[in-house]
């Protein structure tokens, strides 16, 4: 119903991955091996994005981050990137009343400079709307670059050095990680690709340092619960280390 409080309760979390992100691969492939054009790749792709987007709630992920537009993206013609455009603003017209509906809070990443304007307008509106819900974190890396992401935490640190509010000795990686586009968003426990490729692409490169990573070959398309059941019955089987000798435990 319209007038329903958006959900803030979730199923347990007490196992599996608590933040898994995912490289969204192969809509153009999906469509080739079909013999449709790539816009329907695309459009498909969107498809399995509400898929998803439902099974996280469903399997108790607190996190999803989905790269949905990198900033590579732009040498890709022109008629695909109107493609991909026309997509996101008839996801978020038609998407946001249900995610808000369903608790689900929405974060953009990455670069907003030159983007059209009511692209802006509807990032901003889809934040704003959704602030408040608490359910599940869906991040949308959306004109997003991982090196470039690093590179504007270190000018910011480098700007405060050269204005003298802080020393260069008191820069370390967590300092440098407070300044990322979402530093309050816990590392991605499980990350995932989707189509066959075993490359993280400039995607949470920082972020990455420890997570599980999962490459399946399904074009993303095809994608859906059970997929990411698998996916994540896969990190299970994993011994997480961290770096030590031993798997790390706790909450």
């Amino acid at each position: 119903m319209s007038n329903a409080a958006p959900a803030t309760e979730g199923p347990d979390r007490s196992d599996g991955p608590l933040h898994v992100a995912i490289i969204m691969d192969g809509n153009g492939r999906w469509a080739a091996a079909r013999g449709l054009p790539r816009a329907e790749g695309h459009r498909r792709g969107v498809e399995a994005l509400r898929r998803v987007v439902r099974a996280a709630s469903e399997l108790g992920i607190l996190h999803l981050t989905i790269f949905s537009f990198s900033a590579e993206n732009w040498s890709r013609p022109a008629s695909e990137i109107g493609d991909l455009f026309g997509l996101l603003r008839r996801f978020i017209r038609n998407d946001l009343a249900t995610l808000h509906r369903d608790g689900v809070r929405v974060r953009v990443i990455g670069e907003r400079a030159g983007l059209e304007p009511d692209i802006c307008a509807l990032l901003n509106e889809a934040e704003e709307l959704t602030r408040a819900n608490t359910r599940l974190n869906l991040i949308v890396a959306f004109n997003y670059g991982s090196r470039q992401e690093i590179a504007n935490a270190a000018q910011r640190l480098a700007r405060e050095v050269a204005e003298g509010r802080r020393d260069p000795s008191s820069i370390d990686a967590d300092a440098l990680g407070q300044y990322l586009d979402a530093p309050d968003i816990p590392d991605p426990d499980l990350i995932i690709r989707t189509s066959g490729e075993q490359r993280l692409s400039n995607f949470l490169m920082w972020q990455a340092a420890y997570s599980e990573l999962v490459f399946v070959p399904i074009h993303w398309p095809d994608f859906d619960k059970a997929a990411l059941e698998g996916a994540i019955a896969e990190y299970a089987r994993r011994e997480r280390r961290f770096g030590g000798l031993a798997a790390k435990t706790g909450s």
